[in-house]
């Protein structure tokens, strides 16, 4: 609870400070010449921010979908007929990307640290930053240079060479002028905090303790004031609903809920091994999705009691946790009310809702190949299970 309230604060002081915007602009200008390279940029631009920004909505509504916009009618693409020139693509693909990178980091997105949680005090299985970007890393990035592809041959711009798209990107940049002393600081506090967080094996602190100082260090030196503090709804509202959103979830665990679950689904399943077991849970939880218009009422609802059933299985507790954790990310992807940021996407109207629905599915397939594949592969290397 406190690590997501201080990464919604230190986010807070990237955007304040337009370091975020920054960042983004730095990677259209890179690799914009081309309107798959626009998604690309956009895409790894939500990556960069994913891992101390927790809010998809702050960073991708706030940050991201200003500058695809600006991009989409600087080539006269606008919602209806011109729609198909660059901003249809451009939405589905970039939207698609930020479900990746939700499911890549601890920050990902506001309910990661939920799960994480979960499988910590409930399942005896800890979750740190570090270890959660180390599983995402390979999966994370295969995902992020194959949906946008996926997205191009599905949904496919018009415009393929955007020149004006670096160009616009440049001039931006030029007219921010140099990095002020605020971009500057948030940018150490940044990297000093996710520095901490990848270390957290050498030092022992926990992650919540460098994402607080960071804070404070952003308050100490009015990068952040006390107002901007305060009127941080978000992560106040977090701050309050989580806790007992946990303790609620210790209830359960403590009285034996999800252990009594676990055996009567088990029993049902009495000869099935995990491996399949775990297939057809995956393929359930996953698509399960198209009913829930939350992420976390989704891992509320289906997190503990799926990892219950295959761990009395006898599932790997590592391969389990981290498996249905990024699915659940990876799912926001099918439909148009699937995260926070999803309806922020689609209210711009620039792509129909049968077209927003097939990308969404044909997506699905990709990531569920992928991360169940390179994936499971990759964990297994690196000792995850």
């Amino acid at each position: 609870v406190w690590l997501v309230m201080a990464a919604f604060f230190i986010s807070r002081a990237l955007i304040k400070t337009g370091l975020a915007r920054r960042i983004a602009l730095f990677f259209v200008r890179l690799f914009g010449r081309s309107s798959l390279g626009v998604c690309y940029a956009l895409a790894l631009s939500d990556m960069v921010l994913a891992s101390i920004i927790p809010s998809n909505a702050a960073r991708s509504g706030g940050v991201i979908l200003p500058i695809l916009r600006s991009i989409a009618e600087l080539y006269g693409s606008l919602p209806g007929a011109t729609a198909g020139r660059l901003g249809s693509f451009l939405m589905t693909g970039v939207y698609q990307g930020i479900c990746v990178t939700a499911a890549m980091f601890l920050t990902g997105q506001a309910s990661n640290p939920l799960a994480a949680q979960i499988a910590t005090q409930q399942f005896h299985y800890p979750v740190s930053w570090a270890n959660w970007f180390l599983a995402g890393l390979a999966p994370g990035l295969c995902s992020l240079a194959l949906v946008p592809l996926l997205v191009y041959r599905v949904n496919p711009p018009e415009i393929r060479h955007t020149p004006e798209a670096a160009a616009f990107a440049a001039g931006e940049l030029k007219a921010m002028g140099p990095m002020s002393g605020g971009e500057k600081t948030a940018l150490a506090v940044f990297l000093t905090v996710c520095g901490a967080w990848i270390a957290s094996p050498l030092h022992g602190l926990d992650i919540s303790v460098p994402a607080l100082l960071g804070s404070s260090a952003l308050l100490v030196v009015g990068v952040l004031t006390w107002e901007d503090v305060k009127n941080e709804r978000a992560a106040w509202d977090i701050f309050i609903w989580y806790g007992g959103l946990l303790m609620l979830g210790k209830a359960l665990n403590d009285t034996g809920v999800t252990a009594l679950f676990a055996r009567a689904v088990g029993s049902a399943f009495g000869g099935t091994g995990w491996p399949v077991l775990l297939a057809i849970a995956l393929v359930i939880y996953f698509y399960a999705h198209y009913g829930f218009a939350s992420i976390t009422a989704h891992i509320l609802a289906m997190y503990p009691p799926f990892l219950a059933v295959l761990a009395a299985k006898g599932a790997p507790l590592g391969l389990i946790v981290f498996a249905f954790a990024c699915f659940t990310n990876l799912a926001a992807g099918l439909t148009n009310y699937g995260t926070t940021p999803s309806p922020m996407f689609f209210a711009h109207d620039y792509v129909s809702l049968k077209r927003w629905w097939k990308v969404g599915f044909l997506a699905s397939w990709v990531n569920l190949a992928l991360w169940s594949t390179v994936g499971f592969a990759w964990w297994k290397l690196i000792g995850v299970w």
